[in-house]
């Protein structure tokens, strides 16, 4: 009698499966697919040609890294100074030889550098889907307290740009002297869609 409750428990399993071959099982699992569109008005791309702002080609890295780094959905921008369009940095210590302004302008060329590395990155600034985190350093005597001041270059653009996409976590620190004495130095970390 087992035996044959047994065969006949096998016969109803195997006939289920075989009725229902090829069609997913009810409760089986699905890959979650998440497709993420930004909301209706964010366009960075159209807010730069409002700004006026033409991005110019990335500089190469000066040693052995690379200018930007994805890992997932997020990407890792290496550090970059204030270089203008003339290809001339901008140099200095701020509170000796860079006033705020001039410190804040330098802030805002390097944002305006960090964005041409993150378009080659992506293609376009419209899958930036937030700035994270921006670390802001300043060449500047001892005595100088404003790096604040001179990083919201920098964080301004980011909000003009993005806006409160490019709201963002930030450290802006002073540096007893930072590479070819350029006044400032900014990295980031962009979130993007997938």
């Amino acid at each position: 009698m087992k035996v044959f409750i047994s065969m006949l428990a096998l016969t109803i399993i195997f006939s289920c499966n075989r009725s229902h071959e090829g069609e997913p099982h009810a409760d089986a699992e699905k890959p979650m697919q998440v497709v993420e569109k930004a909301e209706a008005g964010y366009d960075p791309e159209s807010n730069l040609k409002d700004l006026g702002i033409t991005l110019p080609t990335p500089s190469a890295p000066v040693a052995n890294y690379v200018n930007a780094v994805r890992t997932g959905n997020l990407i890792f921008l290496a550090g970059k100074g204030p270089l203008k369009s003339d290809g001339e940095y901008i140099l200095g210590k701020l509170g000796g030889d860079l006033s705020i302004e001039e410190g804040y302008e330098a802030a805002r060329v390097t944002g305006i550098n960090q964005l041409a590395v993150l378009k080659a990155e992506l293609g376009n600034l419209n899958k930036v889907k937030r700035i994270v985190k921006v670390t802001g350093m300043v060449n500047a005597v001892p005595e100088f307290t404003d790096q604040p001041k001179v990083i919201n270059g920098y964080s301004d653009l980011m909000v003009a740009i993005f806006g409160d996409k490019g709201k963002h976590a930030r450290a802006a620190v002073g540096m007893g002297s930072l590479p070819n004495n350029i006044a400032v130095e900014v990295e980031m970390i962009v979130e993007v869609y997938p």
